[in-house]
């Protein structure tokens, strides 16, 4: 017996050893490690904005060239389309309004927001040993419960919520009646150290955010780590420095639009520089459709109205040297709500299995030419349905039907509904039976008890985020408010 022992420890040994060398493999040990994860969720920006979906407006070449060395999402959506709603599913991996923040978004002093008893992306990945870090706009509650550390993150830095919700909206705060807006805090971790209450600390916003994310980059180099980057642009109100609007000829929505790809361009310099763009895998999309200024060309519809493709198909690229094929083109249907489990995938975390989870894992699609997708039907929320190339629109009140072929008619311009009445009646069931089932299903949103400001209404003292850079020499080059939208009986580009 003891001999047998002997011998099935020695063999386990050999195994071991022989385990030991093949993990000192550079190929095996690469695959095998966790990747970094940089997740950049642009504001407002629509899916003509760039140049790799088309644009020859803004000059992107840090985008274009993600595009020619990694892949490029034609039909990527998010699923919902106001920034509370869009970033809930983005996080949570489900349907907003299957976690109760569906609908309005949060203000600035509300009871409503992100219930920590979700499962965010961060705290996945936080259990799996990922460092975790959020920069940028957060928009999903303001009460320290709710709040990013809250959340699964380590780092925080940023705004609570959109740059327009600041003294600068005069059409005030909804939950005040409309009465003037609290001063707009930027938040370091879980205190506030700064504000945005002048346009020179608004053209600041994308340069102080991207600093922070480099900063956490450098000092988690050497761990897993995953960056949250939420940028607060390109929403409304813009402003720009005025080397930044002169350099795009005085266009204050484009100079932004460059400024983003200047962020993105900047991480990916700076995770080469490290030495681990390698081992890191970098996610670019945008929150909903575009705003005023912005164009979702060639798609139908932006920011508002209904469901059609310019409110939710978005520009969505990804960049990951060695493991995503440079120029890549994946044209099958994939969602934000898709990252959780994606990224739980790719990272060895493990997606909730007490909870119903909407996203599929999508990490083929990265990784695999000719991959298909797990989607066989996508909604666009309640009021639209797509099976393949043919897409159902409806208004809330399932009338007013249209139907499309996209494979056709991307523009979403010759309606076939009288031509398909079956597969109109046949996709609105669906329809139905997807709002039913997901409102039968509904978790509750949190709820702060004695909701606040996190800075009280008229308090100026902490320094703007200017005078916190040290960066007061210049006057801030504003975009012209948009024209007065009589139908919608609003400015077109409110908040969201």
């Amino acid at each position: 017996m003891r001999n047998s022992r002997r011998c099935f420890k020695a063999t386990v040994g050999v195994v071991l050893g022989i385990i030991a060398g093949l993990s000192i493999s550079p190929a095996l040990a690469d695959r095998m490690q966790k990747p970094n994860i940089v997740l950049m969720f642009i504001d407002d920006m629509g899916y003509g904005d760039i140049g790799p979906f088309g644009s020859t407006r803004n000059k992107t070449p840090n985008l274009d060239r993600m595009a020619a060395e990694g892949i490029k999402f034609t039909d990527f959506y998010v699923s919902s389309t106001a920034c509370t709603p869009s970033r809930s599913a983005l996080l949570t991996g489900c349907y907003a309004d299957r976690v109760g923040m569906g609908g309005k978004v949060v203000f600035p002093g509300d009871s409503r927001g992100l219930n920590p008893s979700e499962v965010t992306i961060a705290e996945l990945l936080k259990e799996a040993g990922y460092a975790t870090g959020c920069f940028g706009k957060w928009h999903l509650g303001d009460h320290p419960e709710f709040m990013p550390l809250a959340q699964g993150f380590d780092t925080y830095f940023g705004i609570p919520y959109s740059n327009d919700m600041w003294g600068g909206n005069t059409r005030g705060n909804p939950l005040t009646k409309r009465g003037p807006y609290a001063p707009l805090p930027v938040m370091k971790q879980d205190r506030p150290i700064a504000r945005v209450s002048d346009g020179e600390s608004q053209a600041l916003l994308c340069d102080a955010v991207t600093d922070a994310a480099i900063d956490f980059i450098r000092r988690h180099k050497d761990e897993p780590f995953f960056a949250y980057v939420p940028h607060s642009y390109v929403h409304l109100p813009r402003f720009v420095t005025p080397e930044r609007a002169k350099k795009a000829d005085g266009d204050v929505s484009r100079a932004q639009v460059e400024e983003v790809d200047s962020s993105v361009g900047r991480i990916m310099d700076e995770l080469e520089k490290l030495g681990i763009a390698g081992n890191t895998l970098v996610f670019f999309t945008s929150d909903n459709g575009p705003a005023s200024f912005l164009t979702a060309a060639p798609l139908r519809g932006g920011k508002g109205g209904g469901k059609y493709e310019g409110h939710m198909r978005v520009p969505t690229l990804a960049w990951w040297p060695g493991k995503i094929k440079s120029g890549s083109v994946c044209s099958e249907i994939a969602a934000t709500t898709d990252m959780l489990p994606t990224l739980a995938a790719l990272s060895g975390g493990k997606v909730p299995a007490d909870r119903i989870i909407d996203g599929k894992d999508i990490s083929s699609l990265f990784l695999d030419a000719g991959a298909k997708s797990p989607h066989k039907t996508l909604y666009y929320g309640f009021e639209g349905v797509r099976q393949g190339d043919w897409k159902l629109v409806t208004k809330s009140n399932k009338r007013n039907l249209e139907l499309y072929n996209l494979k056709d008619d991307l523009g979403e311009r010759n309606n076939l509904a009288e031509k398909h009445p079956e597969k109109v009646k046949r996709m609105l069931a669906m329809l139905k039976a997807h709002e039913q089932r997901v409102l039968s299903e509904v978790r509750t949103a949190g709820k702060a008890e004695h909701p606040v400001t996190i800075i009280a209404l008229g308090d100026h003292s902490l320094p703007t985020l200017a005078e916190y850079r040290g960066q007061t020499s210049f006057k801030a080059v504003v975009q012209p408010k948009p024209q007065f939208n009589r139908r919608a009986k609003r400015p077109v580009g409110k908040e969201r």
